[in-house]
């Protein structure tokens, strides 16, 4: 499982239409939001498939919050 953070880019393993493969976390949860460093477009996707579409990290936001004991 791959921990994100608030401010995140990731690249993606397909492009956006636009082109860019790069997208900044934008709101974590179930659900997260994502933008476009391209076009600026925001998409909202389930966690599960943002995990498996990640390429790698190429920048670190926020620190996560430590996880629930």
């Amino acid at each position: 499982m791959i921990r994100f953070a608030l401010g995140d880019i990731v690249r993606l393993k397909k492009p956006h239409p636009c082109g860019g493969h790069d997208w900044e976390i934008l709101r974590l949860g179930a659900d997260l939001r994502l933008k476009c460093l391209t076009c600026g477009r925001q998409v909202l996707l389930p966690r599960a498939e943002v995990e498996r579409r990640t390429k790698k990290v190429l920048k670190s936001g926020e620190t996560p919050p430590p996880a629930p004991q």
